[in-house]
């Protein structure tokens, strides 16, 4: 997957794509494979509402309906960084939340496959619709239950979760593969920060990192 998409940059200018750009790596995203999946990928492409098309390239989250957004750029960046751990390249990965299909695009840029899981229906249509559109042909869709996982197309080098549960689902952990990654936000509204837990031969080893503000993980299917 070359992430060469159908749209091209989709930035409004090259002082908009380099200001986004030059933000970025002052917050610490210089992964170069990120930083060019960034480049590659339209946020305001993945912002439903026209009207906020002008702030797709702000540090903000925005909104999405149902009651979701899309992350902030710094919280993909970061979280992608995370993810790759200084390879080039991912193997499989299990997204939970698929959300507006920003954080899917930009895995799929840089995984060998991306298997996406969303409760809301009407939000996973919407992304697969703009990813196909895109031409990103390396992710396969699920409307279903984050908390049970995909466990028939396990295991996977990373799993990553895009809304924060109240604690790390015991599933999901076990569909990572060995010296596989789990991270994402967890804890109550109110607190949370990002784990990261990794699978070794002997179990797993949890590590914190900083504080976030994502949705709630929810089990219910719409």
């Amino acid at each position: 997957m070359s992430c060469e998409t159908q749209l091209g940059i989709g930035f409004t200018s090259d002082r908009t794509r380099q200001r986004f750009l030059d933000r970025l790596v002052a917050q610490g995203i210089v992964e170069p494979a990120v930083l060019d999946a960034f480049k590659r990928i339209p946020r305001h492409y993945f912002v439903p509402d026209p009207a906020l098309h002008s702030r797709a390239y702000d540090d903000i989250p925005l909104p999405i309906g149902h009651h979701q957004t899309v992350s902030q750029p710094y919280i993909v960046g970061l979280m992608t960084e995370m993810a790759l751990r200084g390879a080039s390249r991912l193997g499989r990965v299990l997204e939970i939340g698929t959300g507006s299909g920003y954080q899917t695009a930009v895995l799929s840029c840089l995984a060998d496959k991306v298997y996406t899981i969303e409760r809301i229906g009407e939000l996973l249509d919407s992304a697969r619709e703009r990813l196909l559109t895109l031409g990103i042909s390396n992710v396969e869709y699920r409307h279903g239950d984050g908390y049970l996982g995909w466990p028939g197309r396990g295991p996977y080098d990373v799993i990553l979760l895009t809304s924060a549960p109240p604690q790390i689902p015991f599933r999901l952990l076990q569909q990572l593969a060995v010296k596989g990654r789990l991270l994402g936000p967890v804890g109550t509204k109110q607190q949370q920060r990002l784990v990261v837990a990794d699978r070794t031969s002997d179990g797993f080893k949890e590590s914190l990192g900083e504080a976030v503000r994502f949705v709630p993980m929810l089990k219910e299917i719409v």
